[in-house]
Parts: C-alpha cells; structure tokens; sequence
C-alpha cells in the first residue's frame, strides 16, 4: 500500500471515527494480495471484520451498563457441584431463545447453590446478542421504583424499563417487602407480562413468597405472571462457597426449599 493511500485511509478511518478500519484495511490487504483476491471478496472480508469488531465493543458496552456485581460466564459455572442441574437445560436457555419469546427464568435454591452465577451467564449471553438487560436484587429494584413514584415518575419508569429486553431480579425473599413496596414490584412484575423477560433468583419456594411481599393475594397475582411463561430451576443442596469450611448446613438451606 503507498504512502498516500495509507495516509487517505487513515485520514477517513478518523473522519468516520472508526480507528479498527486503518488496521483491518492493511492486514486484509496483504492478505487479498497473497490469496488473489478479487476486490468485492476484500469489501465483504473488510465489512464482516468491522461488524464483528462493532458488534464485540457494543457488547461489552451493553455489558458495564446492566450492572452486574461480577462477570460470571456460563461457561464458568461448575456443574459438577449441582449434579441434578440439566446441563442440556442451560445451555439451551444460554441461546436466548427465551428472550424472543418473552419467557422468564426463575432460579430457586439454598444460598451457594449458583442462582446468581447462573442469572449473570444468561444476562451477558444475552448481551451478546444484542439485548439491552439492568441487573439489580429485590431491593434495589425497589427502591429504584420508589424514588420514581416519590416523584411522580413512575409511570415514565415503568415504561423506559421495558425498552430493556431483559431485567434481573437477584434475591427476592432475603428482606420482606412493606405493602407499598410490595405493590410496586407487582406493576414491575406486570408490565413485563408477555412483553419482555425477566430472571429471579429466590431462596425461598413459591409457597412462601406470601410471606416476604406481605400479601398472599397480591403474591399469588405476581407468582401467576412470572411463572406462566417461564422455565423454573430448582438447585439444591449445600453452599459452593462452604465446601471447604467444614459447614454443610445453613439455616436456609433446609429441605422445604423447594419449587412447590
């Protein structure tokens, strides 16, 4: 490539604010020249680099904004320490179909068991493919919905949050809801219904969700909606992070946690 060429391309790679296209343009050029391309062969080989490289950066943008406590892939979660997890299961929800379908996934079990590894692993899988996704726990959902209502905004809330294609809601059940907090989970929970996706992780079965919103009925309602389409996970047995102290047992990791 000449001088001048060179200088043009690096002039307009900067024009278009595209600084990977004075690189590829290079690397891909020698390559066309070694293997005789033709030139619509180096224009496709050309466009598909940029879109990847485009759809990569997006990706990790979409990743730093949905909020995550750590970057925990599917790939990392060891299946070997819940051995009645359907690994087939996983890897088929990991594909995003679900968020398509506007299905949710609710994750049940003891504390350790995976349910936030598991909910983090399908959010990033989903913004790889493109999807905008907020992850918060129960309470900081609430009290996003709180502020939004103590201004008189949350309608506007409600409806900006359902242009994100996935919302995750991790530990619902570790502090009971006041009834207002409550009722504000539920228009949440409701707005989304047969729209768009939601995950939950909860330590507590759905017999004991009355409990934590303060209100079976109200309870029952937001149960109905979460779990009519939704794929529920149950995982069991004892804390991953325990497995080398000694402890086997939590106090809420007892037998009743299950997803009746």
């Amino acid at each position: 490539m000449s001088s001048d060429t060179s200088k043009q391309i690096d002039f307009l790679s900067r024009s278009l604010k595209a600084p990977r296209i004075r690189d590829a343009a290079a690397r891909l050029a020698d390559q066309a020249r070694e293997s005789g391309w033709s030139h619509e062969e180096y224009l496709a080989a050309f466009l598909d680099r940029e879109v990847a490289a485009r759809d990569a950066s997006g990706a990790q943008l979409r990743i730093r904004a949905a909020g995550f406590p750590s970057r925990k892939t599917l790939d990392d979660f060891i299946f070997d320490h819940q051995p009645s997890l359907k690994r087939d299961q996983i890897i088929h929800l990991g594909a995003g179909l679900f968020l398509e379908q506007a299905r949710n996934i609710v994750l049940l079990g003891p504390p350790g068991t995976g349910k936030t590894h598991l909910a983090i692993g399908f959010g990033i899988k989903a913004a790889h493919a493109g999807h905008r996704v907020l992850f918060g726990t129960a309470i900081e959902w609430v009290a996003r919905l709180q502020y939004a209502h103590e201004r008189g905004r949350l309608a506007e809330e409600i409806v900006r949050l359902r242009r994100y294609g996935l919302l995750i809601v991790d530990e619902v059940g570790y502090i009971p809801f006041e009834q207002d907090a409550a009722n504000l989970f539920f228009q949440l929970v409701s707005s989304r219904y047969e729209h768009v996706s939601l995950i939950l992780t909860s330590n507590l079965p759905f017999a004991r969700w009355g409990a934590v919103f303060g209100d079976q009925v109200v309870a029952a309602a937001m149960i109905d909606r979460i779990v009519h389409h939704a794929d529920v996970i149950s995982l069991k047995g004892a804390s991953y992070r325990l497995k080398d102290s000694g402890i086997t047992t939590l106090p809420s990791a007892r037998p009743e946690n299950t997803t009746e």
